[in-house]
């Protein structure tokens, strides 16, 4: 993974789709799909690994384990949801070392109240601006990389309105933040204004059935954005293939009205790659010569 190089890709101003992943295997699709990001989805892996909502129960530990076992699955930078930063200041500090040390790229921080909830809930609140700032600083300050970022993540549309948010962003901007996130904009007119009311990067997130018009990536660009994150995107098309295939298997008890729908055997193995361990298997046991 090159921090440096997904650095060097945002500022060349042309915008990076980012996919949410929540464990290798999703990783390792969308890789192989092209994809030059990844953006590892608290939601994603509270909703995969946990079975639970996204509403803060997830923690440091679980979120670090799962960025470290996508990271030896990919290369690909990781954009890395940190929630709240796990609690002050100074867990938020030792959230951005841990997170750096398991293989993010970016780490994003946002400004809601413990337990936090999915940035496309109902009933969001969000701390004093002057704790997130104190937050943003400690983040900057725990990377060993220089190169690490820093997202900032404002939810306060939803409770304090647009202008507040955007105070918000330029409060966390001069804090330190290396890219700029206003979460849940609603309307066209907002999503064409937040990129210009500050020069650094910033993130738009589409989900769908969400509170954010769903514009195509191209127009995004267009407006000034950075990086269109689809944080949900392979989740929910999970769930669904999920119940649709186990639907059919329970009512028909066979697979035969959903064969289409399924991966054939050789496409599961080569997404995993297990001609590769076969082939490092055989080196070992003719002794070890490549």
């Amino acid at each position: 993974m090159n921090r440096r190089r997904f650095k060097d890709r945002l500022a060349s101003g042309k915008t990076v789709l980012l996919p949410g992943v929540a464990n290798p295997l999703s990783a390792r699709v969308a890789a192989d799909l092209g994809f030059e990001a990844l953006y590892v989805t608290g939601a994603g892996v509270a909703n995969f690994e946990l079975g639970l909502p996204d509403i803060g129960i997830l923690n440091l530990s679980d979120m670090a384990q799962a960025v470290e076992r996508i990271a030896g699955t990919t290369d690909l930078p990781l954009v890395v949801d940190a929630d709240t930063g796990y609690g002050n200041s100074v867990s938020c500090y030792h959230a951005v070392r841990r997170l750096e040390a398991a293989g993010a790229a970016a780490i994003q921080i946002e400004d809601q109240v413990f337990p936090k909830r999915c940035g496309h809930f109902e009933g969001k609140e969000v701390a004093p601006a002057e704790e997130m700032t104190g937050k943003i600083k400690a983040a900057t300050d725990a990377r060993r990389d220089e190169n690490t970022l820093i997202v900032a993540r404002t939810d306060a549309k939803a409770t304090e309105g647009y202008e507040a948010a955007i105070e918000r962003a330029a409060r966390y901007a001069e804090a330190g933040a290396d890219i700029l996130f206003v979460e849940a904009l609603t309307s066209e007119q907002e999503l064409r204004d937040a990129p210009t009311r500050n020069p650094l990067p910033h993130l738009v997130n589409v989900v769908h059935g969400g509170k954010t018009p769903p514009f195509p990536a191209s127009e995004f660009e267009a407006m000034g954005y950075s990086l269109v994150l689809y944080a949900n995107a392979a989740l929910q098309a999970a769930v669904a293939g999920m119940q649709h295939v186990l639907g059919a298997l329970h009512a028909d008890g066979s697979l035969e009205k959903v064969g289409d729908r399924l991966a054939g055997f050789a496409e599961r193995q080569r997404v995993v790659r297990t001609h590769e361990w076969d082939a490092l298997r055989k080196v070992y046991e003719d002794g070890g010569t490549v």
